[in-house]
């Protein structure tokens, strides 16, 4: 049995509105009342957030002083991963059309993910995903998870799903962040970044994956040839 473990935002979900909302929200609520900002495209903003570029070096750039880029820091890190804001996440282009083939190939498809239930659930709700993974195919973080670093709290969720699921006989895991290629290193599995997603190609390189390609469409491709 040949098995793929995605990632879900950057293979699957675009999170560049979602982000870029946000840093517009949180550059508004920081600034003083009188003050000039310079509001980042969402273009420039989204380089920036790809190259890895700290949010207090994102406040600055944005004309923010030191005090409030600590400020506008501990705001977004509130906010982007709340209610109001996933409604702004969209699909990658070719994403489902991806997750069709790989299901008709009868690859074993297992989602893994930072996202918390609910979180997980208002986008399959939002786009009728639960189809390509069962309730046994989905591995993300309970409500109440205290986290700690992806890079640490994925290898973790990496381990349990290695310990509940079939034996495989090859498999690959897509990601598109540092946090993915160690979870999928630690245990041995092959993994390819996509540039879909949150980290650029030299941000992804700097982490050694097999193989780096533009979506999940060409990780399929390359996975059925």
């Amino acid at each position: 049995m040949l098995r793929l473990i995605t990632d879900f935002d950057g293979p699957i979900m675009d999170v560049s509105e979602r982000y870029y909302r946000v840093y517009q929200l949180c550059l508004d609520k920081t600034r003083y009342a009188d003050q000039v900002v310079t509001e980042l495209s969402k273009a420039e903003f989204w380089q920036l957030k790809r190259s890895h570029t700290p949010e207090k070096q994102i406040a600055l750039k944005s004309g923010l002083d030191a005090e409030q880029a600590q400020e506008f820091s501990l705001l977004r890190k509130q906010t982007v991963h709340t209610e109001p804001y996933f409604e702004y996440d969209t699909l990658v282009p070719g994403a489902e059309a991806a997750l069709t083939k790989v299901q008709e190939a009868g690859i074993d498809l297992v989602v893994m993910t930072m996202r918390r239930v609910r979180e997980l659930d208002y986008a399959f709700n939002k786009y009728n995903l639960g189809r390509f993974f069962p309730e046994n195919r989905r591995y993300c973080l309970s409500n109440d998870y205290v986290k700690t670093r992806d890079v640490e709290d994925k290898p973790l969720l990496m381990a349990k799903a290695l310990a509940e699921l079939p034996p495989a006989a090859d498999t690959w895991m897509v990601g598109d962040t540092e946090a993915d290629i160690t979870a999928a290193k630690r245990h041995g599995i092959k993994v390819m970044g996509v540039e879909s997603g949150i980290r650029d190609r030299s941000q992804l390189e700097l982490y050694q994956p097999d193989l780096i390609v533009q979506n999940l469409s060409a990780t399929v491709d390359l996975i059925l040839s």
